[in-house]
């Protein structure tokens, strides 16, 4: 079917690779899998016969109506919508279960997926997603390394991640102009194992990767922190003062929003 590029419509042709994701949810035997940008129809139809139910979830109207007519609808519910929109809790509780998930990800709204999934991770078990090699890289990057940074920490508290394969464009009509790289997310947020608050630690680890040239130090000075207040902070989580946020893994972030309640109680949340 032709394409249209506004859409970020790529069509994978790999039969190999299609295997391969399909494969790489485990057993679906019986299980409710979400498909988000079925597009064609190549993944579906390996999902298709895997799992109990698939939900296609595609924007594209002509696209839509190639996939009801393509797949029986007892097998494929084809759902016309964009994915931002789609109510996954209102999904998972219609199957029973946590969701599966797979995706080939438009390029241009990777992020904006990638935290909509994040927002129904207690309707989810785990997603297999295909985005740009370098965007993988960073999701799935740990501290000290070049990729690691604010995407690596929010999708990681949400659950661990894992790179599984990259393909070249060739693998795809039209090839695109990146590689693209498939990775597993398992949807086990760390929040409560943390004693962190969701709505004002992510602010605040925004904040604490604002400049990656500056110190952790200094971008939360400039938030509007005490100078007194952060270097006391940092002293008390164990973190050298001169230290940058990409150095620091998860647990030491948590540690440090954790110092900064207890020398400004409040402050790291209002000013993040």
């Amino acid at each position: 079917m032709p394409t249209k590029p506004k859409l970020g419509q790529n069509f994978l042709n790999d039969a190999q690779a299609i295997d391969r994701i399909a494969n790489s949810l485990g057993d679906v035997a019986g299980r409710t899998v979400v498909e988000i940008g079925p597009g064609a129809g190549a993944i579906t139809g390996a999902l298709a016969a895997r799992a109990g139910h698939v939900v296609a979830v595609e924007l594209d109207h002509e696209l839509a109506l190639h996939l009801q007519m393509q797949f029986p609808a007892d097998k494929v519910t084809v759902i016309e919508q964009d994915v931002l929109h789609f109510d996954f809790a209102a999904a998972s509780a219609a199957a029973g279960e946590r969701l599966k998930v797979v995706g080939n990800l438009p390029y241009y709204i990777t992020s904006q997926i990638l935290l909509r999934l994040a927002a129904s991770s207690a309707s989810l078990d785990r997603a297999i997603l295909m985005v740009q090699r370098e965007v993988a890289d960073r999701i799935t990057s740990g501290p000290g390394s070049r990729d690691y940074g604010l995407l690596s920490v929010t999708v990681q508290m949400y659950g661990p991640c894992e790179n599984l394969f990259t393909l070249p464009p060739e693998s795809f009509t039209p090839p695109p102009d990146v590689h693209s790289t498939v990775f597993r997310w398992r949807f086990e947020p760390r929040f409560v194992e943390l004693g962190l608050d969701e709505k004002s630690f992510l602010p605040f680890v925004r904040k604490a990767f604002h400049q990656k040239r500056k110190t952790l130090a200094n971008n939360l000075r400039a938030t509007g922190l005490t100078p007194a207040a952060v270097t006391a902070a940092l002293e008390r989580a164990g973190i050298e003062s001169h230290a940058r946020a990409e150095a620091l893994p998860i647990e030491a972030l948590a540690a440090l929003w954790h110092s900064l309640q207890d020398f400004e109680p409040g402050i790291a949340a209002d000013r993040a």
